[in-house]
């Protein structure tokens, strides 16, 4: 490694992960990112993030003030040294893992990397894919030799979409190398930019495994509380009243049924599913929560043409309205939402829905999902309302407004009060 060159910092990969990092590190350091998508790169050198998980300020700033800056072309990066990868980490239809992107980015830094450089990566996997697919990559394209002409690190991302509390520099990070030396330089130069420091792993794999059950853990206990509402809902229970009721034992985890979408949660677990077959080994425990979640948005749907025929509205061509599309609340992200699912499923009887959502770009709605959406609140009465998605514009709301006498509010998030809808997940 050649230590007598001052770090310098290339950012692959600049969405909702890569971009927060890429600033917070160019406060400390000269850093650029680089991604393939020219539009993108020319809006952040405007100063504006679409995800909006950087500010326009903060952007801003990093431009001006620290030099940020990015760019779509290998000649502005091949004098970096620190390479980090943060490319997401999709699954194909079979639901098996599509490393294309991780070795897409691979490639490239095999055609800027020098000796003494290290690449880290941060995008999520199972166990092994960093020394086994991505550096062979990069070995392949340089023509150097890993351990001895280039090094890697593994440090996970932990970034979660919408959240402004819980930001990237306020973020534990969990760090490694690909030698107890390497180990120590990723771990100081992320220690040198986050608040709460770092965890620093033993090896890569274990850095790469404690990501991956991360999520995990949270698709198997979400599961577990969706079962428990298609279990209460049958025997005419309220689930959000019994997990308040158990949340009174000190040790009780409180969690609540919704549906599972995103790109991590919904997408990270059939990672180590896919692995850990190859080793002789069926996760039941993952493979049947994922199966469960996966199915959530059918039942929603189920559920509210059930109070419909109950209340003796007719389903076909009903109007519904959805309100929200994106994954979670507060955020324009899109990726793998689950509410796309209770939409197909209604269409199956009524082609007269309306989904609503501030927050999402109807563009890449169309294009994703091929549903058509407004941003604005539409005007008249339907016979059903799902609320999909808690986005603060909704709050405010006279939800019960929105339906026809008679009408079905029906409460995913299971926040609204009780005496303005009908049911609840």
């Amino acid at each position: 490694m050649n230590n007598s060159r001052p770090i310098k910092i290339c950012v692959i990969g600049l969405g909702y992960v890569g971009l927060p990092l890429a600033r917070l590190f160019s406060t400390k350091y000269e850093t650029i990112g680089f991604d393939l998508n020219e539009k993108r790169v020319a809006a952040l050198m405007k100063g504006h993030d679409a995800t909006l998980e950087v500010p326009d300020a903060l952007l801003q700033e990093a431009i001006a003030k620290h030099g940020f800056r990015c760019t779509t072309s290998l000649d502005e990066i091949r004098d970096c040294n620190f390479y980090v990868v943060s490319v997401p980490t999709p699954v194909n239809d079979d639901d098996t893992p599509d490393l294309r992107p991780l070795r897409g980015a691979s490639e490239t830094v095999g055609k800027v990397i020098s000796k003494g450089d290290i690449v880290v990566y941060e995008s999520t996997v199972y166990p092994g894919v960093t020394e086994e697919v991505c550096v062979p990559v990069v070995e392949k394209v340089s023509g150097l030799v890993f351990n001895k002409d280039f090094y890697a690190g593994y440090s996970p991302e932990r970034i979660n979409p919408g959240d402004k509390e819980h930001t990237v520099e306020k973020i534990r990070k969990v760090t490694s190398g690909s030698t107890p030396e390497v180990a120590d330089i990723v771990d100081a130069v992320y220690n040198s930019v986050l608040i709460n420091g770092t965890h620093k792993a033993s090896s890569i794999k274990v850095a790469e495994a404690s990501k991956i059950i991360e999520n995990t853990q949270r698709d198997v206990n979400i599961a577990f509380m969706n079962e428990l509402a298609k279990i209460f809902d049958a025997m005419g229970i309220d689930t959000h009243d019994v997990i308040e009721a158990a949340s009174s034992k000190w040790n009780f985890i409180k969690l609540t049924p919704g549906l599972v979408g995103g790109h991590c949660i919904s997408v990270d677990p059939y990672y180590l599913i896919h692995k850990s077959q190859a080793y002789g080994v069926f996760p039941r425990v993952m493979f049947n929560a994922r199966r469960l979640n996966a199915g959530m948005g059918e039942y929603v749907a189920h559920q509210v043409i059930k109070l419909m025929n109950l209340k003796g509205i007719l389903v076909k061509g009903a109007k519904v309205l959805i309100m929200g599309i994106t994954f979670k609340e507060n955020c324009p992200d899109i990726r793998n939402t689950k509410v796309a699912d209770v939409c197909r499923a209604l269409h199956v009887y009524t082609d007269n829905i309306c989904i609503y959502d501030p927050w999402a770009d109807a563009a890449q709605v169309e294009k994703e999902y091929g549903l058509a959406i407004t941003n604005t609140l539409p005007e008249g009465k339907f016979d059903a309302v799902v609320h999909a998605v808690a986005h603060r514009e909704f709050q405010s709301l006279d939800i019960r407004s929105l339906v026809r006498e008679g009408g079905v509010v029906y409460d995913v998030k299971g926040v609204l009060p009780k005496e303005v809808i009908d049911a609840r997940l």
